[in-house]
């Protein structure tokens, strides 16, 4: 009996553990360094017409630059391209926040101040991200970009 209480607690302790893990907020799972290893942007507008262009990059390759990026708890981060040469091209920085299962992010690039709600999803290596936002600089917000980054340590 004792050993079946223990055993009892053992495993109840485990399970209430694992669901205190996965109450973790996004906005404390977002503080950290990243990498995306994936991304695709659909574009169907693009240059005012119904022609779709796609912009996809897997950079899990080996050889290729990397875009990684730093969140900080004061609610900042920046951003860059690491070649494969080791050297930060194109850093850039700015402010995050959350909100629920959404990530906000506002920051210069390519002289336009960008400002985006990405919905995440967390993956066993990192997260998942989707936005819908003007990428093509059309003047539509019908653009989709997918990205998948994992954690760095």
């Amino acid at each position: 009996m004792k050993t079946k209480l223990i055993l009892f607690a053992f495993i109840f302790g485990m399970l209430f553990a694992a669901c205190k893990q996965e109450k973790k907020s996004l906005n404390d799972f977002m503080i950290g360094n990243w990498q995306t290893e994936y991304i695709k942007i659909e574009m169907p507008t693009v240059n005012k017409t119904d022609s779709t262009s796609v912009f996809e990059d897997d950079f899990s390759k080996p050889n290729v630059g990397r875009a990684q990026s730093t969140y900080k708890n004061d609610g900042t981060f920046s951003a860059w391209f690491k070649q494969p040469d080791g050297k930060k091209v194109g850093e850039t920085s700015g402010t995050w926040k959350t909100n629920g299962d959404s990530l906000y992010v506002d920051y210069p690039y390519l002289g336009k101040q960008v400002q985006a709600w990405y919905s995440i999803k967390k993956t066993d290596e990192g997260f998942s991200g989707k936005v819908i936002y003007d990428w093509d600089n059309d003047g539509e917000f019908d653009d989709t970009l997918i990205m998948k980054t994992k954690r760095l340590e």
